[in-house]
């Protein structure tokens, strides 16, 4: 089969090897053997290729997102039939309730767990999940990290309610499943972003207020302007330590703050996070509980993952990933898998 793997020779993009002599994995008990048919990308995607990530086993096929079709399944499978369409979870071995510290916390196309940019890969039947039915397997590959991430943020502590502001930065992907959740739970969303033709295409995703940080340096006084100086109820924070003041700044006395993306360095934390009682939460994605959980939503509300224009081939990983450092993309960016 084909696959990318990173090689230990060169560093970052020198690393990702297109592999055309790779074993096609056969499934044992309890294992499905699945078909991928497209995988998207994440930041920490650009940490597992440039080395900054947990040490990774030799030859790592990376990406922790993908979707397609079971094409075997093993003795003792119950969960699963040849033909589903599925995804994979990104953590191999959360499957509900609390997360330990004994879990496999570097998840899938990490440490030392092979990801999803191959034709085919082979794991337990209580690592997947069923995909909603009106969603391609494009649009199914993006669910795994960001979705999950996003709907856990939303959900799993304080959930949010009809009325509530959320906050979200920029348009990656968990910036804008964090939108789109948000508005079906019926909250007000406030975007940022330097590009006013990104708070475009985040207002006709249903952004209420959209804040250009370019134009307006001080966007934390302009939500807080916009909250009648209370401040919004729950905060999306993905660049890190260049936002996180203004970040806790705009968010409410006891409000939420979720620390999803590390874009500028870790985050320092300030006094505002005791003098205004914040909560702040960190990101481990979600288990599969949590996946399943989304994924209802996800049907009933007949959500459509946003794609970037910009879709890739398999033998164009590199320019994919290369996409991604530039950050001009919107939404997720996908590679399909032939």
């Amino acid at each position: 089969m084909k696959a990318w793997t990173l090689t230990a020779a060169g560093n970052g993009l020198e690393k990702l090897k297109l592999r055309m002599d790779l074993k096609e994995p056969s499934p044992g008990h309890g294992q499905v053997l699945v078909r991928v048919h497209a995988a998207s990308l994440n930041f920490r995607d650009l940490l597992v290729i440039g080395g900054m990530y947990v040490p990774s086993k030799p030859d790592l096929i990376p990406l922790s997102d993908g979707a397609g079709e079971i094409a075997a399944v093993g003795e003792g499978v119950i969960r699963f039939k040849k033909g589903d369409r599925v995804s994979l979870t990104f953590h191999t071995d959360w499957f509900g309730g609390k997360y330990y510290p004994t879990m496999n916390l570097a998840g899938r196309g990490g440490g030392q767990t092979d990801g999803m940019l191959a034709q085919y890969t082979c794991v337990s039947q209580e690592e997947v999940v069923h995909l909603p039915h009106h969603l391609s397997y494009e649009e199914g590959a993006t669910l795994p990290c960001a979705a999950v991430t996003a709907w856990r943020a939303l959900t799993a502590y304080t959930p949010v309610s009809a009325g509530d502001t959320v906050l979200v930065q920029g348009s990656g992907g968990v910036s804008v499943f964090a939108l789109q959740f948000a508005k079906l739970f019926g909250a007000r969303v406030f975007a940022t972003s330097s590009s006013d033709a990104k708070l475009k295409r985040l207002g006709d995703l249903g952004a209420d207020e959209l804040i250009n940080y370019k134009h307006i340096p001080d966007w934390h006084l302009r939500a807080l302007e916009l909250t009648g100086g209370m401040g919004v109820d729950y905060t999306i924070e993905v660049a890190g330590k260049d936002t996180f003041a203004k970040t806790t700044a705009a968010t409410r006395v006891a409000g939420q703050v979720n620390v999803i993306g590390l874009l500028s360095g870790m985050p320092e934390v300030g006094q505002d996070v005791l003098l205004r009682s914040l909560s702040i939460h960190g990101s481990s994605v979600g288990s599969r509980e949590h996946f399943e959980q989304m994924n209802r939503a996800i049907a009933m509300h007949k959500l459509k993952p946003v794609i970037d224009d910009k879709v890739f081939g398999f033998n164009e990983a590199v320019q994919a990933v290369e996409y991604l450092q530039s950050q001009r993309h919107f939404g997720k960016i996908v590679i399909r898998i032939d």
